[in-house]
């Protein structure tokens, strides 16, 4: 595909200039609200800036009106707020409705934040609703028992088995690197060795996803800052700016609609955030991909453009994804070791911004200057690729 038609900017540079976790892991004494307002304090020290000079407000919980609840709850008063909610990559469209907002003065400085408590809660349920039985959903999921999203993903991996070859031991190369770099993390929920057979041996869950092919259950809570590249010059921290980002949706909850489930508009959001970002593949240094399941990762690898379609069972073997490998990954441990508090997007976003400020300890890569997230939002519905530099 050409990238020589589009110009390589849209709108004018921001950067992320505070990044912040709550607690996290079991956090029983504090609600999803509470997360946020930790993260959100932490996020603005970490910028140099105060809740006063906050004027736009960009949260995603399980409640409907989350931006609203959140700035009552911190005093702030916003010219801007975005409550949007497309799923797991919810903070990274955040991120680009702040660039939007920002270019035409509806706010200057934005606060991004997200936070859970479904292992307290003892639930991955994303609401408290009742499902509609008149829904999509509530007819011909719900009463049938599907495990979702698991199963969806489930039959992804089956799929991609039957057409490629890949095995549930090529799967399990993604969670042993994953845990290895969580080794290298303080803050990751699980830092005990993995090893390929560990994941091999742990209980089926949706043929053929294992346990340990399945993201954390865990409370937390995170924010981010953005705010103008012209503004974030003067801050303590080196801004990191958006490179390039894009979009796209393609259904509702249930992938009814779909005629390959390989093929999710992964590919189309790459092409446009490296048009955006004028850079290749090759120039990226690290690689945050939401690793909900495995296949998810191996699935988002190929389509990416990281590796041929069909390829990702060999790119993923022999350590190359962990950490001393040739291609970086999920560096803070990702959703499968690291944590997993309901939704994954913002937590890629903050270890793509600690890595290239040089701020990761034991597991910091040397010197690197671009990083990618990509995350999917429902299942197969939505997906967003984001460049980052400094």
């Amino acid at each position: 595909m050409s990238l020589s038609n589009t110009p390589a900017k849209s709108v004018p540079d921001v950067a992320i200039v505070g990044v912040a976790e709550s607690d996290l892991g079991k956090v029983p004494d504090k609600t999803a609200v509470e997360l946020q307002a930790q993260a959100a304090r932490r996020a603005l020290l970490d910028a140099g800036l105060t809740l006063q000079e906050v004027d736009g407000v960009f949260a995603h919980t399980d409640d409907r009106f989350s931006s609203l609840q959140l700035s009552e709850y911190l005093g702030i008063r916003p010219r801007y707020t975005d409550s949007t909610n497309v799923g797991g990559m919810s903070n990274l469209v955040h991120i680009r409705h702040a660039m939007a907002a920002i270019a035409a003065g509806m706010c200057e400085v934005a606060l991004i934040t997200y936070g859970s408590t479904q292992l307290s809660d003892g639930s991955r349920k994303l609401t408290a609703l009742v499902e509609d039985p008149r829904s999509p959903r509530g007819q011909f999921v719900v009463p049938h028992g599907h495990l979702s999203p698991i199963g969806y993903y489930a039959m992804v991996a089956q799929l991609h088995g039957h057409r490629y070859g890949t095995r549930s031991a090529d799967l399990a190369e993604i969670a042993v690197a994953a845990r290895r770099w969580a080794a290298l993390n303080p803050k990751a929920y699980r830092r005990e060795p993995l090893s390929i057979e560990d994941v091999l041996q742990s209980p089926l869950v949706a043929e053929p996803l294992r346990q340990r092919d399945c993201c954390l259950v865990t409370d937390g809570g995170g924010a981010l800052v953005v705010t103008s590249a012209a503004r974030a010059a003067s801050l303590k921290k080196p801004p990191v700016l958006v490179r390039g980002i894009a979009e796209h949706y393609s259904h509702h909850y249930t992938p009814f609609d779909l005629d390959d489930w390989l093929e999710t508009g992964v590919a189309a959001t790459a092409e446009r955030a490296f048009r955006m970002a004028d850079v290749t593949r090759q120039d990226i240094d690290v690689v945050q991909i939401y690793d909900h399941f495995t296949i998810g990762v191996m699935q988002s690898l190929e389509e990416l453009g990281f590796c041929a379609r069909g390829e990702g069972k060999d790119f993923v073997r022999h350590g190359r994804l962990g950490p001393g490998g040739a291609f970086p990954i999920n560096t803070s441990g990702g959703g499968l070791s690291y944590g997993h508090p309901g939704m994954f997007g913002i937590f890629l976003v903050i270890e793509a911004v600690r890595q290239l400020r040089g701020e990761c300890g034991e597991r910091q890569l040397p010197d690197p200057k671009l990083a990618l997230c990509h995350a999917p939002g429902l299942v197969f519905s939505a997906n967003t690729t984001m460049i980052l530099g400094v």
